[in-house]
């Protein structure tokens, strides 16, 4: 797919976008209540049925209400859009998960969905605690539907106005080529082109979910496990239904299933070819950068065990070297796309490696996040390569002080400006941990469970909480000005700081 004119010409949807967005996910609250009657649970399946029904038939007419209205359209409303998106739907998506889950507060079914809208996949659920299947179905299918409106926004909403990582890989020439990439005409046809890519990327969306839920079923999953953790798996959340990865006994073959699907997290072109910078996915840099880190961090945590002379009481066999190998390459990999998703072999390998705190490795993976344009949340592969090669060049002017340009550094694709775009970036994100940071020390969180909240917020990387640190953090326990600030350093992570930037920016509201 690319970038066209013609979407420019369809007839934009009369309807707001956001009135579209309540209908839909309304309609979806059927799926958990039917799911939670076949299984003989009518007190869960209750509240997911009225709730559908009610929330579905306001989208009605509130659609009828708004559709002949001659409204202006702005730059800014699709950005409001994905902002109460991520802020005001959760509060819908909350009312049943509170009435379905005993003993629920509002405030903890509210933090729950934003994470789950949000593709974060931190809940306040603990482990045995008896939820009841549809309610976890529910969060799976609520971060499936984020991560869709995330692939749409990306290139619908974010291209246009140079956000998201498209930042840096498109020329102002690009943007404003044929006048197709402005600022007027996301103005003038905001939802058309979202409706145009929803069309595209749905079919791509729903069929790799179909696949890997196939596949797990075959591997051995039962078919709620099985579909919950494939939605969760392509939108990059990690939540889990019950016990998790190992409940059903798939076994090496599920997480080998699970490792595949992981690739189209870490870079757009593995099922879309709108990025104008590389033409063949085989050159693409986020996957040669990711495919370095899927090396480098496994090999830290296996060669320390020779190297730091690590002494185990049991016999050391070849298998529990590949053991060792294969859980750090999994969770490796799970936390740079953000999944969160955790090996059976996990603890081999930190056992075998004897890391005091490999959680800091799986941080800064997280941190690294994805690539551009996926559900995956973080800095962003892309950026992280642009600064990479910057500084590359950087060191060879300190070696030949005139040197203006050269292939071999790959100063041809990667131009200054995106450079000094990506570090700006950059910095806003560090900012926006120490910001964050700050803000949970005044809300009384100590400095260690401060830090794991803050990477996982602002990554969208929730199972960081249960296994950053020492001990998994009760998420549940957080006072409520705790819950407050990660509730919006989620949004934050999601929608990252230049699109906050852009809402506040007055220039952008007179446009």
């Amino acid at each position: 797919m690319t970038i066209s004119d013609d979407l420019y010409r369809m007839r934009a949807p009369r309807v707001p976008m956001f009135i579209v967005m309540i209908g839909i996910t309304s309609l979806a609250m059927l799926l958990p209540a039917a799911v939670a009657a076949a299984q003989g649970d009518l007190e869960t399946a209750r509240p997911f049925l009225y709730a559908g029904i009610l929330f579905t038939g306001i989208a009605v007419l509130l659609g009828l209400a708004t559709q002949s209205t001659n409204r202006s359209i702005s730059a800014r409303g699709p950005l409001m859009s994905l902002m109460g998106a991520f802020t005001v739907l959760p509060i819908l998506f909350a009312l049943p998960v509170m009435e379905a889950v005993q003993g629920l507060s509002f405030r903890n079914a509210y933090f729950e969905m934003v994470s789950s809208a949000t593709t974060t996949g931190a809940t306040v659920f603990e482990a045995g605690r008896n939820v009841p299947p549809a309610v976890h179905l529910w969060r799976a299918l609520v971060a499936w539907m984020g991560g869709f409106l995330i692939w749409v926004a990306a290139i619908s909403i974010l291209a246009p106005l140079r956000m998201g990582g498209y930042e840096v890989m498109l020329t102002r020439a690009q943007v404003n080529r044929d006048v197709t990439l402005g600022r007027a005409n996301i103005a003038r046809r905001p939802q058309a082109r979202s409706v145009r890519f929803a069309k595209q990327l749905a079919p791509v969306y729903g069929i790799l979910t179909l696949t890997l839920w196939i596949g797990l079923m075959v591997a051995g999953m039962t078919p709620l496990n099985g579909f919950c953790i494939a939605l969760s798996t392509i939108s990059t959340s990690g939540i889990v239904a019950g016990a998790g990865l190992q409940a059903d006994g798939a076994g090496f073959l599920g997480e080998v299933l699970i490792f595949c699907f992981f690739v189209f997290a870490l870079s757009r072109r593995t099922f879309a070819n709108d990025l104008p910078v590389f033409r063949k996915w085989q050159h693409d840099p986020e996957l040669q950068l990711a495919a370095l880190l899927a090396i480098v961090a496994p090999s830290i945590m296996f060669l320390h065990h020779f190297f730091g002379a690590v002494e185990l009481s049991n016999n050391l066999g070849n298998m529990l070297g590949v053991r060792t190998l294969w859980g750090s390459i999994f969770t490796s990999v799970s936390f740079l796309s953000t999944t969160g998703f955790v090996s059976d072999s996990w603890s081999v390998a930190r056992n075998w490696s004897g890391l005091e705190t490999p959680g800091l490795l799986l941080m800064g993976l997280a941190l690294v996040g994805g690539g551009v344009a996926t559900t995956a949340g973080g800095v962003k592969l892309l950026r992280v390569y642009i600064l990479y090669r910057h500084g590359e060049l950087e060191m060879a002017r300190l070696i030949h002080p005139h040197l203006v340009d050269s292939p071999r550094h790959g100063s041809r694709k990667v131009r200054s400006k995106s450079a000094h775009v990506a570090w700006l970036f950059f910095m806003i994100f560090a900012l926006s941990v120490a910001g964050v940071m700050t803000a949970f020390s005044l809300a009384d969180v100590d400095f260690e469970t401060g830090l794991v909240l803050t990477v996982a917020s602002l990554s969208n990387t929730g199972p960081l909480t249960r296994v950053a640190g020492d001990a998994p953090i009760v998420l549940a326990q957080l006072s409520t000005p705790a819950q407050a600030i990660m509730c919006a350093a989620m949004v934050l992570g999601r929608l990252e700081a230049l699109a906050l930037i852009a809402l506040f920016n007055p220039d952008f509201w007179r446009s």
